[in-house]
């Protein structure tokens, strides 16, 4: 008996080992999350950070390491400001940057009546009155600066009485101030409109703040777009990201530098669009970041003499990865945060003379070598207008071409966003093939990396041909002897989430399954809710009330999900993200109510404090486990 009993709990634990050798939710939230924080003053080590999330206590923690950057062992440290550079302060060692909040404006009830205390009334007589996930409350993020030998002086604050931010929300940081060379002036970036004109406008400028008069020096007024991350060089040059166009934030992004008081658009001519740059330390080339065919990849720019000799950027790394970012540079080595889709960030370095790569940092090295990865496969697929789309296809661990798998078309989001070989802690496309499904993620219209016409495409076509670009693309792999074409679902979270409402009015059935997290499904509603008015003005053409714009009217019904739900006929999963302003809650309560009231069978996923995205690290995991079992029931 006591022999049987032992088998059968041998037997147990063996089927518990066997059941960690894929990703889980439970394992994805609890991977090391590396950040590279700078190279060391003397060039010789990197410093970067791990952060953990521990599930058992439901905490979190952060260590401190420094690494040589030629590779070796890392070395745990506890404090790394006598180690970097502060950029926060000026370069003759005198002041110090901090940004703060400064209330300027009356927003609550408390604000107007000092006598209803425990109101919590807001008050707003112009747009812009939410962003991202936050309600506009008054306050504005403001530059300060101070002695660094005073540091219990209050600061001069460079923008004061001016209701705009610097760092820009919701997502700005210390990329958008900085320090002159001579220490005389902070540069920053800040968008100065407010009310409705800001939220109509992507027109942010590089202003210049002189601390010896007082003045301030807008220097990229003549541009009406984006202009952003302004750098220097070694040599004192100035070197910034500019788009063009106002209201078009997913437009070209470019890289301009100052050459003798006239501006130089370096990558003009260049086919592609920018996501970050640094400078060389010797200040004669520009290195940057960028999508190219699916990936993210590194390049160089020589920085010109003059105008006419700017020269074609040259690619530095190539590989089925994403280089997602620059840490630092030291000599002829790069460091770069690496990842792909079955492995989480880590730190690289780049060798800046031939591009060869060497893996720094190995925090998560012993959990993926315990576990079984599928193959990722980059699949060319010819689309219905005669073009070839870069596919990326992920295969279940130990896949058999002689069985057959229910199969997930993914639908990116953006809709401008690169589907490149990113790595996703939870829309990862190791879990779902760990759960048996091929994933099927197309590079269709309007993600970056494949030109710039490819890229514009989509604006105002919301529905159009990138709509036939997943189509192709699904159809495309379900030929395969080993795709189950009874089984088929398509998942996709924002205009990946549209995609999915508007494909489940159209696809003929192809589909036993859909997934919307964060979805645009009534674009009335969602012009009317939304805070950054000009994505939609751009994307959607304009208001919906203007009957005599032809694009704005095509959006707003050809390409509306909500003019198609009669049709819908296929089991749904709706997420909603209740403090999501980009697309508010009402389109994922309209879509989960037509749902509900046609008798088809789905169900509503609501996080009342998520905004886009899932944060929360047990929400994370309630969140894949409610996506896995509604595809287990519905596929």
């Amino acid at each position: 008996m006591q022999k049987i009993l032992f088998s059968i709990v041998l037997f147990i634990s063996f089927l518990g080992i066997k059941a960690q050798n894929v990703m889980t939710p439970e394992l994805l939230v609890q991977l090391n999350k590396v950040s590279g924080k700078g190279i060391t003053k003397d060039g010789k080590s990197v410093i970067y950070s791990v952060s953990k999330y521990h599930l058992d206590s439901d905490s979190k923690s952060t260590t401190l390491y420094k690494i040589p950057i030629i590779g070796g062992n890392a070395e745990v440290i506890t404090n790394d400001s006598a180690l970097l550079n502060d950029a926060s302060i000026s370069p003759d060692g005198t002041y110090k940057i901090i940004a703060s909040d400064v209330k300027l404006k009356k927003v609550t009830g408390q604000d107007f009546y000092s006598d209803v205390k425990n109101s919590n009334v807001k008050i707003y007589d112009a747009l812009n009155y939410r962003h991202w996930d936050t309600w506009e409350d008054g306050a504005y993020s403001h530059i300060f600066y101070y002695e660094t030998k005073n540091s219990d002086a209050k600061g001069i604050d460079i923008m004061e009485g001016e209701p705009f931010d610097c760092p820009q929300k919701p997502f700005g940081g210390a990329e958008d101030y900085l320090w002159s060379p001579d220490s005389n002036s902070i540069l920053y970036v800040t968008k100065k409109l407010n009310g409705t004109a800001y939220a109509v406008s992507t027109n942010t400028d590089i202003y210049e703040y002189n601390l010896k008069t007082k003045v301030t020096k807008n220097l990229t007024e003549e541009n009406k777009g984006y202009d952003t991350q302004p750098a220097f060089s070694s040599k004192g040059q100035l070197a910034w990201l500019q788009m063009k166009r106002d209201g078009y934030e997913a437009d070209k992004n470019d890289i301009i530098v100052k050459l003798d008081d006239k501006t130089i658009n370096l990558t003009a001519n260049w086919d592609g669009t920018v996501n970050s740059f640094l400078w060389d330390e010797k200040g004669e080339k520009i290195y940057f970041i960028a999508p190219i065919a699916g990936t993210v990849q590194m390049f160089e720019i020589k920085v010109p003499s003059s105008a006419n000799k700017i020269s074609e950027p040259k690619q530095l790394t190539d590989g089925q990865f994403d280089v997602s970012g620059m840490v630092g540079q030291s000599k002829n080595t790069m460091v770069v945060t690496r990842r792909d889709m079955n492995h989480a960030p880590e730190l690289y370095t780049v060798n800046l003379k031939d591009g060869k790569m060497m893996q720094l940092t190995h925090e998560n090295d012993a959990t993926y070598n315990s576990l079984d990865l599928g193959k990722v496969e980059k699949r060319m697929v010819k689309t219905t207008d005669g073009k070839e789309m870069v596919t990326w296809v992920i295969y279940p661990p130990n896949f058999d071409p002689s069985k057959k798998y229910p199969t997930l078309l993914y639908c990116q989001g953006g809709p401008q966003g690169a589907l490149s070989q990113f790595y996703s802690f939870r829309w990862n496309f190791q879990i779902m093939a760990a759960n048996g499904y091929i994933i099927v993620a197309p590079n269709r219209r309007g993600m970056p990396g494949h030109g710039v016409e490819w890229n514009e495409q989509i604006s105002k076509d919301y529905g159009g041909q990138n709509m036939e670009d997943y189509l192709a693309a699904i159809d495309d792999v379900a030929k395969e002897p080993y795709v189950d074409n009874d089984r088929l679902g398509c998942v996709g979270a924002s205009y990946g989430g549209y995609s999915v409402f508007y494909l489940a009015g159209i696809h003929n059935g192809r589909f036993k399954s859909f997934i919307s997290h964060d979805g645009l499904f009534n674009l009335k509603s969602m012009y009317g809710t939304t805070e950054e008015l000009f994505f939609v003005n751009w994307d959607l053409g304009g208001p919906y009330w203007d009957k005599n714009n032809k694009a704005a009217q095509q959006s707003f019904t050809k390409f509306n999900p909500v003019n198609f739900v009669s049709k819908w006929d296929t089991p749904i999963l709706i997420i909603q993200g209740e403090k999501d302003y980009r697309v508010p809650i009402g389109q994922g309560l309209e879509a989960f109510q037509a749902a509900q009231l046609q008798g088809i069978k789905s169900k509503l996923l609501l996080f009342p404090d998520e905004n886009h995205w899932v944060l929360n690290s047990q929400n994370s995991i309630v969140w894949q486990r409610e996506f896995f079992k509604w595809l287990k029931e519905t596929l």
